[in-house]
């Protein structure tokens, strides 16, 4: 039978759910921030009858190695917080550390983390090491949409909507309808997404475009990204003219669009990480799923429960406690 493996990107959904509250002390928002998270993990196992949880932490990304500036907007943020939210995001890290330590030493779920690697990373691979096998992502981030399939399903547990090729769903299983067309939502091909992300950047991670200004339609004289993505595997007239381009950059360096789609591709795409970083989270994933039990998990539960007033979560721990003590059985490809 194919298991059903629960993926957690945890610093996303825990650093994410803060903004649900607001004009709230930092103590009540880490409150809410831990409440999101195993509500949102016990939503997944309930719904679709859960094998096993993976959670994936974050390491010090391989791809500022590629290019430097990959995420360097987000630590010019943390430097222009006030000496208040600097304290928020103080405590929000301990209590993250927390987590952490509670899911890794209290719990059977696999928890997973490398140096080098993001959260993504695992995430990505250990589907792809498990391609009989179903998967849900618990996750907030857009990036995740190029690994929705057939067997991959995405829940982001801010917006309680539920994200599968199928369509988008509510957190009662409804269909979500654009509030234009009226029309059921329905998420575009994964992979022209994708390929027009790459083509676009992404402003969040400080990725630049790999074709400033390029429209996503063409018009008679010049070649879109639509166009181009369908020509992409003969690589005929379309594709060549688009990628051929060249742009001036923000340095005033003349940079071809073949070339930065090819940096783009590598920090981007979830299936083109270098070989060595593959091996290093294939050889992570092997030696760090948690096959052995802990004891006692439901009392641990209990406790943490306890420190942090999740009266909720404690008046209810049965339930969680089946995700919480359920260890790796699967078969890595």
């Amino acid at each position: 039978m194919d298991k059903q493996y629960i993926l957690v990107d945890a610093a996303n959904m825990f650093f994410r759910a803060r903004h649900v509250v607001r004009g709230e002390d930092a103590e009540t928002k880490v409150g809410m921030a831990y409440h999101i998270m195993f509500n949102s993990i016990n939503k997944v196992w309930r719904d679709f009858k859960g094998s096993h949880v993976v959670v994936c932490l974050e390491g010090r990304s391989w791809r500022k190695e590629v290019d430097t500036t990959y995420k360097a907007n987000r630590t010019a943020a943390r430097m222009a917080l006030s000496p208040k939210e600097a304290e928020e995001d103080k405590i929000f890290w301990q209590a993250f550390d927390e987590l952490k330590e509670y899911l890794q030493s209290k719990s059977n779920c696999t928890v997973l983390r490398h140096e080098r690697c993001e959260a993504d990373d695992f995430i990505a691979r250990f589907i792809q090491n498990h391609p009989e096998d179903e998967h849900v992502i618990v996750s907030s981030d857009s990036d995740f949409y190029q690994l929705l399939a057939p067997n991959v399903r995405q829940f982001n547990g801010i917006s309680k909507q539920l994200i599968t090729i199928e369509g988008i769903f509510d957190e009662k299983g409804r269909r979500i309808k654009d509030k234009k067309t009226k029309e059921p939502k329905l998420l575009e091909d994964p992979q022209y997404l994708l390929f027009r992300k790459i083509c676009r950047g992404d402003t969040s991670d400080n990725i630049f475009s790999a074709f400033p200004g390029c429209r996503e339609k063409g018009t008679k004289n010049k070649v879109g990204i639509r166009e181009a993505y369908e020509d992409r595997n003969k690589q005929g007239f379309a594709y060549n003219n688009f990628m051929l381009q060249h742009f001036i950059d923000h340095e005033g360096n003349e940079i071809r669009v073949k070339d930065a789609f090819a940096r783009n591709k590598t920090l981007i795409d979830l299936t083109a990480q270098p070989d060595d970083i593959k091996l290093s989270v294939d050889t992570n994933i092997r030696e760090g799923v948690r096959r052995t039990t802990i004891p006692q998990v439901g009392i641990h539960l209990m406790k943490f429960a306890s420190k942090f007033s999740l009266n909720k979560i404690a008046d209810n721990a049965e339930t969680y406690a089946k995700w919480l003590n359920s260890p790796y059985v699967g078969v890595l490809k």
